[in-house]
C-alpha cells in the first residue's frame, strides 16, 4: 500500500536554481509551486517558464500578483528607467564589482516577502517544507541567499508556525556549476528555465544572470540548450 506523499511548497521563479531545487524534492513530496509577479521586466517569461516546468514535473502551480513590491525601491529589475548592469566574464568573481551590481538589482525584502507568503500556504495546506533555490554563489552578494538568512528564518518558523514548517534549501552550499551538475544528474528540466533579467523571448546573454548561467554550463561541460541572442 502506497502512503500519501508529504506536502511541500516551492518558491519557483522559473530560473535555473529554483528549477533544480524543486526537482530535488519532486519524488518525495506533493509540491505546490508559487511564482511571484512583482512587476519585474522578466515576469511574463518567468511565469511562462514556471508553467512549463510545473507541467513537466506534474505539480500544482499558482501565480501570485505582488506588483506593489516592484514599486518599492529603485531596482533595475522593476524600473524601466534604470539600466540593467552588464558584467564581463572575468568580473563575475570580483566581489567589489558584484556588490555594486547587486545593489542595482536589489528588490527590497523580496525573499523575506516570498518566504513569508510561502509559509502561509504551507500552514494552510499542511506542508512540511518550503523549497527555495538559494545558493552559495549568489549568497556572496545577496545576503538573503546565505546560510545565516536560512538559519534565522528557520528559527522564526519554529517559533511562528504551529507545526514547525521549515525551509529546505538543497543548493545552499553549491556554485552555479555544481547546480547544473546536480540538475543534470536528477534530470531537472533546466532547458525550460529562464534566467535573464531583461525578459525578452531569448536570453540576452550579457546580463549578470545570463553570464553566470552560461559559465556554469561551460564549466560543467554539460550541453547548454539555452537560446541566447
Amino acid at each position: 500500500m502506497n502512503l500519501p506523499k508529504k506536502k511541500a511548497i516551492a518558491v519557483l521563479s522559473g530560473g535555473l536554481d529554483s528549477t533544480v531545487a524543486t526537482t530535488c524534492f519532486n519524488k518525495q513530496y506533493e509540491i505546490h509551486a508559487l511564482t511571484f509577479d512583482y512587476g519585474q521586466r522578466s515576469s511574463n517569461r518567468e511565469i511562462e517558464s514556471s508553467k512549463e516546468i510545473c507541467n513537466e514535473l506534474k505539480i500544482k502551480h499558482t501565480v501570485m500578483d505582488l506588483n506593489w513590491l516592484g514599486k518599492l525601491g529603485k531596482s533595475a529589475l522593476t524600473s524601466q528607467d534604470k539600466e540593467i548592469p552588464l558584467l564581463k566574464n572575468e568580473e563575475l568573481d570580483d566581489k567589489k564589482i558584484c556588490d555594486d551590481t547587486a545593489r542595482k538589482v536589489w528588490v527590497p525584502g523580496r525573499n523575506i516577502v516570498f518566504t513569508a507568503i510561502a509559509t502561509a500556504f504551507a500552514e494552510s495546506e499542511d506542508a512540511e517544507i518550503i523549497i527555495v533555490g538559494w545558493d552559495q554563489e549568489e549568497a556572496t552578494t545577496f545576503p538573503d541567499n546565505s546560510w545565516e538568512f536560512l538559519d534565522a528564518f528557520n528559527k522564526v518558523l519554529r517559533i511562528g508556525t504551529l507545526e514547525g514548517v521549515q525551509i529546505a534549501a538543497p543548493l545552499i552550499d553549491l556554485s552555479k556549476k555544481e547546480i547544473v551538475e546536480l540538475g543534470h544528474k536528477i534530470a531537472a528540466p533546466m532547458e525550460l528555465s529562464y534566467s535573464c533579467y531583461r525578459g525578452a523571448e531569448n536570453h540576452c546573454g550579457t546580463c549578470e544572470s545570463c553570464m553566470r548561467r552560461k559559465r556554469a554550463f561551460i564549466k560543467s561541460d554539460i550541453e547548454d540548450k539555452t537560446i541566447y541572442k
